[in-house]
């Protein structure tokens, strides 16, 4: 009780009135989180990445106007685009772009119920970890749970799209030749492989910014819970 009483007097001698409220109207019963309000708030911050960020990318455009998961060609392949858009086939470059990305943007449509699964199973362990590690500490945990299952789901979808447009055999034939040229670093013919792994690195990107947002400004932490839980890492 006495220090109870010592707490609230430093803490009344540091502020008004009325922010002493808001002080005592934010703590959490008991002056404690507890394990289930824990984890239950990490789960509730991934939910929100996932709803808000993985989301635009499903969207038309959401991979190709989105400079920080924008699918470009393997490095090695990228003077092609470059010889093209220098004698002025812009349009062309851009077109055999798209279809890269248009299939990043169907294959991602199937992430959710991998990703809500994994949410699902957040202990209060996995929290506490998460909660005091780095900016994208709960972006890492989902890469280890759903990476191979994501990965599974994503290829067949991409290779499908592909194979609507003929995508695949117009890249396969394209990189299969460059690699004959000498002195080249063969490139992975499998096109289909290398969206895959990139559209998996665009959702990852996405969820980190949305993390790293909830863990460094106040404004993002939508609820009573996430302001609670977050507040233990500030």
């Amino acid at each position: 009780m006495i220090r109870k009483f010592l707490a609230v007097l430093l803490i009344f001698s540091m502020s008004s009135c009325a922010e002493l409220q808001q002080v005592v109207n934010q703590l959490p019963q008991g002056g404690v989180l507890g394990n289930t309000e824990i984890a239950s708030g990490l789960r509730q911050a991934l939910d929100f990445g996932i709803d808000k960020q993985v989301t635009k990318l499903t969207q038309k455009d959401g991979f190709f106007k989105n400079e920080l998961v924008k699918i470009l060609l393997p490095e090695e392949l990228r003077k092609v685009d470059k010889a093209l858009r220098d004698i002025g086939l812009d349009n062309l470059a851009d077109e055999g772009l798209k279809v890269l990305n248009r299939a990043a943007e169907d294959a991602v449509k199937e992430a959710t119920p991998i990703f809500v699964d994994a949410v699902k199973g957040i202990t209060f362990d996995d929290a506490k970890n998460i909660l005091l590690g780095n900016n994208d500490a709960a972006t890492q945990y989902l890469t280890s749970k759903t990476q191979t299952a994501l990965y599974a789901k994503f290829n067949p979808v991409i290779k499908n799209s592909f194979s609507k447009v003929g995508a695949d055999e117009i890249w396969n034939n394209l990189i299969n030749k460059y690699n004959t040229i000498p002195f080249t670093k063969d490139v992975n013919p499998d096109l289909t492989d290398y969206v895959t792994g990139e559209a998996l690195k665009g959702v990852y990107t996405m969820i980190a910014v949305e993390e790293k947002d909830i863990r460094t400004k106040i404004s993002s932490r939508t609820t009573d819970l996430l302001k609670k839980v977050f507040a233990l890492q500030d």
